[in-house]
């Protein structure tokens, strides 16, 4: 299965490392999660191999470096070599360059890379998932063969526009409008948090095209109109690009209209069980981040005579972080084996969301919270140097504050768990 990149990856070896700056070595907590998870040879040898990758190309001095400055040199070259090695394009078939995987392998991936850096996570879940996977699913064969190859081998970088200033939780109050003109569209609005807006070539657009029709388009950098605003400085994920897109009468050819016109809402819903899977593995490399630089730290760092990992009270504070990630890891994992069977099966005519919607919302809903919660009680095992950024732990807060926000935010992934459970009881 890993032939494509596994050659290149022997060379890479265990690195032992010092706390302040460089990576623990990949004898970590998580190396006997495969078999208490479940996962395949291949699973074990895919998370193996990605690991070994990262521990090379994102040292956590570079890592802590992106964060500082708001902005990774490196951001194409690191997709570039991502594409070289087949990761870009986990559940998409071989014949568009892909890997045809699981959503349980893309979760792995997901996990291994923002454990080394999650704003890379970020940037990856929205061009692997939000844009790549929507295209795969939705697209129809011409737009498939033009895009697809292009954005799985990591020459182009993809995103998806969705979010406005006034439309967030409620997206289908979007205001960007697409009116047509002959065999084209003209688009006008804006878009805002656009995850590797910057950096995209290709982007999966949402715009209204009629009072109570929405619709997909796929947008090219360079399209005339098209321009980027304002670079968002934010608390975190600082190395994962976030812009406001401008649209100011963008033609888009009618041939680019994904999932048929007026379609979108269901092209949207459609994708976000996916979509909400995929990112939810991100808080689960957070947390395994947070364990490692934590547990190593309480067991070099000594008082009273002895290490203060061997304090019972900070004892109880480690199990809680090694628990809180071992049942998200769990729950990702299981969310991912059912999806990937439900969109495999031949018997049913699969439409819209899954029937596991209520999952991928509790999935996020519970790995967000408790990377925020991870993360701090690493700041606290830590204590001074907790709060001192040359130890990191504090960088895995901003980093995993966002998972509770993005991709609807809590309180919107607990009305939807609600609503699912209302309608058991109470029917459509």
């Amino acid at each position: 299965m890993l032939s494509r990149f596994s050659t290149g990856l022997q060379c890479l070896g265990r690195r032992l490392t010092s706390i302040s700056s460089q990576r623990f070595s990949t004898d970590s907590i998580s190396d006997h999660s495969s078999a208490i998870n479940g996962l395949t040879p291949d699973q074990a040898e895919l998370r193996s191999s990605v690991r070994k990758f990262l521990d090379k190309e994102l040292p956590l001095d570079l890592v802590g470096k992106i964060d500082k400055d708001g902005h990774y040199p490196g951001f194409r070259d690191f997709f570039k070599k991502l594409g070289s090695m087949g990761l870009l394009g986990p559940t998409v078939s071989r014949e568009y360059g892909g890997l045809d995987l699981t959503y349980l392998d893309h979760c792995i991936i997901m996990e291994e890379i923002s454990r080394s850096s999650a704003a890379l996570g970020l940037s990856y879940g929205a061009h692997t998932n939000l844009c790549i996977n929507q295209i795969f699913v939705n697209g129809n064969e011409e737009q498939k063969a033009k895009y697809l190859p292009g954005l799985i081998d990591g020459s182009k970088i993809g995103s998806l526009a969705m979010s406005e200033t006034g439309a967030g939780s409620d997206v289908v109050s979007m205001k960007t409008k697409a009116e047509k003109k002959g065999d084209y569209y003209v688009i006008n609005g804006s878009k805002f948090w656009i995850t590797n807006g910057a950096e995209a070539d290709v982007v999966f657009l949402y715009a209204r095209t009629s009072d109570k029709g929405i619709t997909a388009f796929i947008i090219e950098k360079g399209m005339e109109g098209f321009s980027l605003g304002q670079q968002i400085d934010k608390l975190g994920m600082r190395g994962s690009p976030t812009t406001e897109l401008l649209f100011q009468d963008l033609k888009v050819p009618e041939k680019n209209i994904v999932g048929g016109l007026n379609n979108g809402v269901y092209v949207l819903m459609s994708g976000l069980d996916k979509e909400r899977l995929v990112l939810a593995a991100g808080p689960v490399g957070i947390m395994q981040m947070a364990c490692e630089l934590a547990f190593d730290y309480t067991h070099q760092r000594n008082q009273f005579g002895k290490p203060i990992g061997t304090f019972q009270i900070l004892q109880a504070k480690m199990a809680d972080m090694y628990v809180a990630l071992s049942v998200s890891r769990a729950y990702v994992y299981n969310v991912a084996r059912a999806i990937t069977n439900y969109y495999a099966r031949k018997d049913i005519d699969i439409k819209g969301p899954s029937p596991y919607t209520k999952d991928c919302a509790g999935v996020i809903l519970y790995t967000g919270e408790a990377g925020t919660k991870v993360a701090l009680d690493a700041v606290q095992l830590l204590g001074g140097n907790g709060y001192a950024n040359e130890y990191h732990v504090g960088r895995l807060v901003r980093d995993a504050k966002l998972y509770e926000i993005g991709a609807g935010t809590s309180e919107i992934r607990r009305w939807l768990i609600g609503r699912e459970l209302n309608k058991a009881y109470l029917g459509k």
